[in-house]
């Protein structure tokens, strides 16, 4: 396992939790529909590494680099 801000572009991946760390991020996610099981494409990172753009359900979603690190993700080939 590793956190999303670890991936690069054009990787999937598939959520397995949050970190401890997350806190109130925690819900914010949720409330995205960033829930353990979905599985997400890396579509974009900015030079820096923030914000990190992925698409998920459909959807694209902007998160920055510390909400990443705290989404615990599983590669998928």
């Amino acid at each position: 396992m590793c956190t999303l801000s670890e991936l690069k572009v054009g990787e999937r991946a598939r959520v397995m939790g949050f970190g401890a760390s997350a806190g109130g991020y925690r819900r914010k996610l949720l409330s995205l529909g960033i829930l353990p099981g979905v599985e997400l494409n890396v579509v974009r990172v900015a030079p820096m590494g923030d914000p990190v753009e992925v698409r998920l359900r459909g959807f694209s979603l902007t998160l920055r680099k510390d909400e990443a690190s705290n989404l615990q993700v599983e590669k998928l080939a």
